[in-house]
């Protein structure tokens, strides 16, 4: 068996082999693989490798990754990820994920990482690792890994005959973004939600995002809240859209959703989530999916009910502090 560093060569391979093993659940495709695996800037080439055996087969593969945007802060400091470990069915209980894992934590290490996230990566593919693979999240915690908190993708698909409304509270609108408030909404969601979001937002306008993701909502002009939509035209495919080839028909996703921290309590959470559901009814989808959230409850009001859930995992190394 030989390792080698992650290569674009191999692509066809690596979607070949993950399709092999969990395709059914989770189908790859190969433009969503360059998105995240590829393309993505945060990808420690020197700590995601390809395990090839004697006849030049490939039978597994790890991609690591830690925070190396440049012009936007930190916000994962010393913080690592593990976005894929797959190994061949056919070869496992030989060593490979464990020598593949070794070798990804030492480069995450080596990179200043204390903490290592299995999944929940900026342009992952999971939260955490799918529940439904209990042999994982075993084999995990006996390297190392806890895993104590689930996520939840919801979904719901929506009859023909079902009444969608607009949301009218008085004082309150709700559109689609105009790419001239493009910088105006940039600024809600770093002076509300600097992090992930605003990352996202910002990424969104750089792949020529004209707006039509984003429901805004107003109150006395002033941007006050907002729900992301996606579709099959959005100019990156966005993460609860990822599993489209599941479906025969269009796929559809809602969120995440903020609203600003002084109009909270006020039921306007709930209402852009409609309005959002409201847009995409709008463009002939029934079919939707809300990702990555542990809003069970909240989102039940509306008719979403879990589809697929995940185990979150994170792994700690000491500090000299410790």
């Amino acid at each position: 068996m030989e390792f080698f560093p992650l290569d674009q060569n191999w692509l066809i391979e690596m979607i070949s082999l993950w399709n092999k093993e969990i395709g059914n659940d989770f189908p790859l495709r190969q433009e969503l693989f360059y998105q995240n695996s590829f393309s993505d800037v945060n990808v420690l080439q020197n700590g995601s490798f390809l395990a090839v055996n004697e006849n030049g087969k490939l039978v597994g593969f790890i991609i690591s990754k830690f925070w190396q945007e440049q012009n936007f802060d930190n916000f994962h400091p010393h913080t690592g990820w593990i976005q894929v470990l797959l190994v061949d069915s056919d070869y496992r209980n030989c060593g490979i994920g464990t020598e593949l894992l070794t070798r990804a934590e030492n480069a995450l290490k080596e990179s200043a990482v204390t903490k290592i996230l299995i999944g929940s990566d900026p342009w992952h593919y999971f939260p955490g690792v799918p529940l439904e693979y209990k042999a994982t999240i075993t084999w995990l915690q006996n390297r190392g890994y806890e895993f104590n908190t689930v996520e939840t993708d919801l979904y719901k698909i929506f009859s023909d005959g079902e009444d969608i409304h607009l949301p009218s509270i008085p004082d309150i609108q709700y559109t689609i973004l105009a790419e001239r408030d493009q910088n105006l909404f940039i600024d809600f969601l770093h002076e509300n939600f600097p992090g992930r979001w605003e990352y996202e937002a910002i990424q969104y306008f750089k792949r020529n995002g004209v707006g039509r993701e984003f429901v805004i909502a107003k109150k006395q002009g002033r941007i006050i809240g907002f729900c992301r939509i996606n579709d099959a035209k959005s100019p990156f495919i966005a993460q609860n859209v990822y599993w489209s080839p599941l479906f025969s028909e269009e796929l559809g996703g809602v969120g995440p959703l903020g609203i600003a921290r002084s109009e909270r309590k006020n039921g306007y959470g709930l209402a852009i989530v409609k309005a959002g559901i409201y847009f995409l009814r709008e463009r002939g989808i029934k079919h939707m999916v809300i990702d990555w959230t542990g809003l069970v409850d909240f989102y039940g009001k509306l008719g979403f009910k879990p589809w697929k859930q995940y185990m979150r995992g994170v792994k700690n190394f000491p500090t000299e502090e410790d």
